[in-house]
């Protein structure tokens, strides 16, 4: 019995593995991509077409207000201040005219490059940590550790 329930938990935190997977891939499909995109755009038409498809993503999906963290509140994690700068960007953008000069248009394209992207050792997307499983953040973690957790204690206790 003891062998069973360590499969089964085994089997659940991998399961819990490939769910985080999915979320990942899930949310740089659908918004992560086009945010990049969005960023390395050398047209602020072309900018103006990525930067909508995120923003519409996230506001389909949720992602306009809370924290990502499950414990404790940090800046970093804010959803709400992310999602309200990503629609200022997209504003700033469609506001930019077609006649406007090429200065001007260069000028809008390297402020929403360093709106969306963070530059440290790599750069990556500018986004609050776990956006990829947000809402559910608080879900997956009890999930993956108590799955972890049982399984370790049901895997030493199969052997005993």
């Amino acid at each position: 019995m003891k062998t069973l329930l360590a499969i089964i938990f085994t089997l659940l935190f991998i399961a819990w593995g490939v769910a985080m997977t999915f979320n990942s891939i899930m949310f740089n499909r659908g918004c992560g991509g086009y945010l990049k995109r969005a960023a390395d755009a050398n047209t602020t038409k072309l900018a103006t077409e990525n930067l909508e498809i995120a923003v519409k993503y996230a506001k389909d999906n949720g992602l306009t207000s809370g924290y990502t963290s499950i414990v404790y509140r940090t800046p970093d994690e804010d959803v709400g201040f992310w999602y309200d700068n990503l629609k200022e960007s997209l504003k700033e953008l469609q506001s930019t005219s077609p006649d406007a000069s090429r200065l001007e248009k260069t000028n809008a394209l390297m402020k929403l490059r360093e709106t969306l992207l963070d530059s440290g050792q790599s750069t990556s997307v500018t986004a609050p940590a776990g956006i990829s499983r947000y809402p559910h953040n608080g879900f997956l973690a009890l999930w993956g550790w108590l799955s972890f957790i049982l399984a370790i204690i049901f895997w030493l206790g199969a052997t005993v």
